[in-house]
């Protein structure tokens, strides 16, 4: 049996169409199935009633409130924002100390209570971030 490269390239030519026409067909359902469902789409007027028909569990989307009546969440903003400027002041005299450290200890000579200082400032930095970032 011989091989008769123009019969194998029709078929493979068959093939390829039969695919391409498969693709079409489902391109142009998929795109008739979204333009037919952009024109049924709710206007906003229809989106703006109110969403009583959700299901509200206790307690969910309730701030809060300490026996005081404040919000919870405020205090414990508050808590953390006095915190935070506490460490940063804490951070400032860590760092005017260091510094001082520096100046007095001269040009080749490196205290080991400096370095215990860079320690400390690196702690307090990472405090002040956690806060800021919570």
């Amino acid at each position: 049996m011989a091989y008769d490269s123009n019969q194998m390239s029709r078929k493979l030519f068959q093939l390829g169409v039969r695919q391409c026409s498969r693709r079409l067909l489902f391109w142009s359902l998929g795109s008739a199935f979204v333009f037919s469902r952009q024109g049924t789409a709710q206007s906003p007027e229809e989106d703006s009633r109110p969403n009583d028909h959700k299901l509200k569990f206790p307690g969910e989307n309730e701030d809060p409130r300490l026996p005081n009546g404040k919000s919870q969440k405020n205090a414990i903003a508050k808590d953390q924002h006095e915190q935070a400027l506490k460490d940063a002041d804490q951070l400032v005299a860590a760092a005017e100390d260091l510094r001082a450290e520096l100046r007095k200890a001269g040009t080749f000579v490196v205290p080991l209570s400096s370095v215990k200082k860079t320690e400390e400032i690196e702690k307090l930095a990472k405090r002040i971030r956690g806060r800021l970032k919570s």
